[in-house]
């Protein structure tokens, strides 16, 4: 990589230095929390949604946008709420804990990068995307 300086272009590691200005923490929660809502809360609600919706119970997904505002109200509840109950009960929240969300080291996509390089991520992953994909065949075949 070149880069161009007063005296001429630099070369190498010279040229690959760069001072990142600290994040705020006030933005690094709120980075946190945003994980949370998105990975964590949000399928959770949205399989919640449709299991609702195949065991025909009426009460949220049967409204107009029902099911959107459920899942828009519960989801953000639930990221605001994990990281109190993590820090209060860690042995029964350990599957709820993502500490590299929290890293304020990490810009926001690698914060998503590393947390999808572990194993317990990957395996999170995979059980979401076979249940979502079930739930909306179940609900999607029900007549």
């Amino acid at each position: 990589m070149t880069v161009l300086a007063g005296d001429g272009p630099l070369q190498g590691d010279v040229a690959m230095t760069a001072v990142t200005a600290p994040k705020s923490d006030r933005m690094n929660r709120f980075e946190g929390f945003a994980l949370i809502a998105l990975l964590q809360g949000f399928p959770i609600f949205a399989s919640t949604v449709l299991l609702m919706k195949l065991m025909g119970s009426h009460q949220i997904v049967s409204n107009k946008f029902g099911a959107a505002i459920f899942v828009a109200l519960a989801t953000p509840v639930y990221a605001w709420v994990t990281p109190f109950f993590v820090r209060k009960f860690p042995k029964r929240f350990r599957n709820s804990r993502e500490p590299v969300f929290y890293d304020a080291r990490l810009s926001f996509s690698e914060k998503i990068a590393q947390w999808r390089t572990q194993p317990k991520a990957s395996s999170q992953l995979l059980a979401t995307v076979i249940m979502l994909s079930l739930l909306a065949v179940a609900v999607a075949s029900k007549v």
